[in-house]
């Protein structure tokens, strides 16, 4: 079994000498350390010798064993320094690496799924319409009479005397009202535009949610405290609400909803202008006008309409002060929610 023995560690040398890399070198240790590899096979051969020669055999074998076990140790230590020569200047291979970047929803897409998600919780279901809207569906059937002044405030981008842009997503409601008997219960997210000269309050497209609730007996109250639960789950369940006297065509009472200013609770600062309150989103009564156009009996059911603007929702709640940094796609800004 000597020559054997002699044989195998002279072949170990020259293949030692081969390994250039760390994965070389594991093939070439479990070959000659494995349990199944050339060692485990001598220790095997070592009980079918002679009594008298397992000593000395034996003792051959460890001496073996030991050069192959520094042989690897040497070689792997070789080939870390040579990996790190080759590492660039100010590189530490000790540091943990660097996750790659991970990109996240738009927080006005965040915004919009939690407002969608508390109206659901309310028992409101989603419909949508068309952006691209007929003057009949954007203003006729929402009591916008032709030539009123009641337009002027919702200017749009018009395709032609009949197809424009929608300024809001109130034409939802009508379609929605067309094809559904009573009782609705719904909220209508999504684009609106309208020819706004942008600074940092207004912008000539922006989200919207409508919420549209019709049925027997459907009071200004149910209104109010819809809006109240909204705004506690929204800005926290110490928001209050107030409600001012508005106009809007397609509802009627109307009102303007503005929350208790979460900065300054009620005090006046700068967010809320020294009032204390923010303006939070318009709500009414529909008109029944509304009904007749969609053909529900307006003695028969009523009901409420709010809307509210997305991204003064996320300006409210995070301090945001320009709502164009909502479509610059700038990440630095964008990456802070």
């Amino acid at each position: 079994m000597q020559p054997e023995i002699e044989h195998l560690a002279s072949r170990f040398r020259e293949e030692l000498a081969g390994v250039a890399d760390e994965r070389a070198l594991e093939e070439l240790r479990i070959r000659y350390l494995g349990r199944k590899g050339a060692l485990a096979g001598l220790f095997q051969d070592l009980g079918k010798a002679a009594a008298a020669e397992r000593p000395a055999m034996g003792k051959a074998i460890h001496a073996l064993e030991q050069v192959v076990a520094e042989g690897l140790a040497a070689r792997k230590t070789a080939l870390s320094a040579c990996a790190e020569e080759r590492l660039p200047a100010g590189f530490d291979p000790s540091l943990p690496g660097r996750r790659p970047w991970r990109g996240r929803r738009h927080i006005l897409s965040a915004v919009l799924e939690e407002i969608i998600d508390i109206f659901r919780g309310m028992g409101f279901s989603v419909a949508e319409g068309p952006e691209v809207e007929t003057d009949y569906y954007n203003f006729q059937a929402l009591n916008f009479p032709a030539n009123h002044p009641s337009r002027d405030s919702q200017d749009t981008f018009y395709v032609d005397d009949e197809v424009l842009l929608r300024t809001h997503t109130s034409p939802v409601q009508v379609r929605y009202m067309e094809t559904h008997p009573a009782p609705v219960r719904i909220v209508a997210p999504g684009r609106v535009y309208r020819n706004e000269a942008v600074d940092a309050s207004h912008a000539a497209e922006f989200f919207q949610l409508e919420g549209l609730y019709v049925d027997a007996g459907v009071t200004i109250g149910d209104l109010k405290t819809t809006l109240r639960q909204f705004a506690r789950e929204f800005f926290g369940p110490r928001a209050e609400l107030r409600f001012r006297p508005h106009f809007f065509p397609f509802t009627e009472p109307s009102a303007e909803a503005d929350v208790l200013c979460f900065n300054c609770g009620g005090e006046g600062c700068r967010i809320c202008g020294g009032t204390g309150w923010i303006e939070l989103l318009g709500a009414g009564m529909v008109h029944p006008n509304v009904f007749r156009a969609v053909g529900y009996d307006p003695e028969r059911v009523t009901g409420f309409a709010f809307g509210i603007g997305i991204e003064r929702m996320a300006m409210q709640r995070y301090g945001i002060e320009d709502i164009r940094l909502f479509l610059e796609n700038d990440v630095r800004f964008l990456s802070q929610f």
